[in-house]
């Protein structure tokens, strides 16, 4: 098993995220099987387009995200990506997962998460959903992340939740680099601008933007679509709808206005894009260059699609 030994950091500059990274959960089966040479590729692909923050967990797949980025990742020189995982849950295959906090528990998620991505380091960790367990994630798992960061085998400690509030409450009790909210700050809707990202701008947290689609409802808005894993509500698809439609009319795809709208925050410093496949990573990417005009922001105010209060690039 391999052993957290500490590693000399590369440089003692803060750590830079790149803008764009590939969020690993579909390649882990989460949707639907994915062929073992389809993951790689989709892993090569985000890392040569540019995509060079690698996000996966334990929990995706019980474990098959972390072994096919680490497969997949194998063959590529360690200076060209950053690599991020999560603690907080414990896997056992054919178990069920469950929350896992404690020092110990951490330091053995870290170790097998080193064993299957085949690294001696991680750029980023994150504690994995711990909005149920706050008190323990701040007396034992984040602890135990900042002390690995001073010995270098961390790059950067977060953590990562689909749930604003608990968030900035971690912000505000530990010393955090950075946070990944999931699906609370996209362009269908931004809870978290009430009390996580000004949070994050004061106090100099970097946030990571990932849900960009709100689970594939912005990526694809129709009846039956996907939000938060579950079909769409009727209200939720019809203000998706409308923004596709706002969208359109100012030549702009939805999954274009999508992946750049977090970037109007100054907190947000990267956003981070499931994919399943080579084809999804470049298509994303080349829709997170598209133009987009200040009139079409502005026709989304007018029609009371984003608030006047909303940031936008």
């Amino acid at each position: 098993m391999a052993r957290l030994e500490a590693v000399t950091p590369a440089d003692d500059r803060q750590l830079a995220l790149p803008r764009f990274g590939l969020g690993c959960a579909p390649i882990g089966d989460l949707y639907h099987e994915v062929d073992p040479d389809v993951a790689a590729a989709t892993v090569h692909a985000a890392v040569d387009c540019g995509a060079t923050l690698i996000d996966t967990a334990p929990l995706y797949g019980d474990g098959l995200s972390e072994r096919r980025v680490g497969r997949a990742l194998a063959t590529v020189d360690r200076s060209r990506f950053q690599l991020s995982t999560k603690v907080g849950w414990r896997i056992s295959e054919g178990a069920e997962p469950w929350h896992a906090f404690g020092r110990d528990d951490v330091l053995r998620s870290l170790e097998g998460s080193m064993e299957r991505l085949g690294v001696d380091r991680f750029d980023v960790v994150h504690v994995h959903d711990p909005e149920d367990h706050l008190d323990e994630a701040v007396r034992h798992a984040v602890p135990t992340l900042l002390r690995l960061r001073d010995e270098g085998v961390v790059g950067a400690v977060g953590a990562g939740m689909n749930h604003s509030a608990p968030l900035a409450e971690l912000v505000r009790r530990t010393d955090l680099d950075v946070v990944l909210i999931a699906g609370r700050y996209t362009l269908l809707e931004q809870p978290a601008l009430a009390d996580l990202l000004p949070l994050c701008a004061e106090r100099g947290v970097g946030v990571i933007a990932a849900g960009v689609f709100n689970s594939g409802l912005l990526a694809d808005p129709r009846p039956g679509a996907p939000y938060h894993y579950h079909p769409a509500p009727d209200a939720v698809l019809r203000r998706a709808l409308a923004l596709r439609d706002a969208c359109a009319r100012h030549g702009v795809p939805l999954r274009a206005a999508a992946q750049q709208f977090p970037f109007g925050h100054p907190a947000v410093v990267s956003v981070v894009v499931g994919a399943a496949s080579p084809q999804e990573v470049t298509g994303n990417l080349e829709l997170a260059g598209h133009p987009i005009p200040a009139a079409m922001w502005a026709e989304l105010r007018e029609a009371h699609l984003l608030d006047p209060a909303v940031p936008v690039p």
